[in-house]
């Protein structure tokens, strides 16, 4: 990739303003040629009317929408879709992913918590939607992630999604954490 489309990428995902020094040395370049790569890429994005500026703030160079943007951006905003998702809508959001096609109740077992205002939430964000009816008593609803999902997360299907053992503590470290809330056993808190 050229150096221009690395610094779009870097700067599009940076949750804060990077100085000068730390962009040069991700892309190994001399601080001087990166000072003039960031000087000509912020002119060239003011040039062509584009909707991002690029700017020098405080410690470093950061991507912000255009100010003749801020109409149109208070709009979305204010739009069911921008709104951010709640932790618990995350949490359920995960099962589904991990546990397609799975039903209300399965989801709140899981979760251990009842779990249908935020699946609901995702179904009006359009991240999960039906995908037909469980076998048996009652023919509950399932579950799955949605097209929008798979567009958003930047995958083509749910097995694409990283391993679930990634990111989940060793059993020992699980075991620890989970004996204070146990009833009936001891615990080692020397307080006691």
């Amino acid at each position: 990739m050229e150096t221009r489309a690395l610094l779009e990428a870097i700067l599009f995902v940076a949750d804060e303003a990077l100085p000068t020094e730390d962009l040069a040395g991700l892309l190994e370049l001399p601080k001087v040629t990166m000072r003039k790569e960031l000087e000509s890429f912020s002119h060239d994005l003011a040039e062509d009317h584009r909707g991002l500026v690029l700017r020098e703030v405080g410690a470093g160079w950061r991507l912000f929408t255009h100010p003749d943007a801020k109409p149109y951006l208070e709009q979305f905003a204010a739009s069911v879709r921008a709104r951010k998702l709640s932790k618990a809508s995350l949490e359920t959001l995960a099962v589904v992913a991990y546990r397609q096609p799975v039903s209300r109740a399965q989801v709140a077992e899981i979760r251990g918590v009842d779990s249908e205002t935020a699946l609901q939430t995702l179904e009006r964000h359009g991240l999960i939607e039906e995908s037909g009816r469980a076998p048996g008593p009652g023919q509950a609803v399932l579950y799955a992630t949605s097209g929008l999902f798979l567009e958003k997360m930047g995958i083509r299907s749910p097995d694409e999604l990283p391993p679930l053992a990634d990111h989940v503590p060793p059993s020992n470290v699980v075991e620890a954490l989970e004996r204070p809330f146990r009833t009936g056993e001891p615990s080692n808190d020397s307080t006691s």
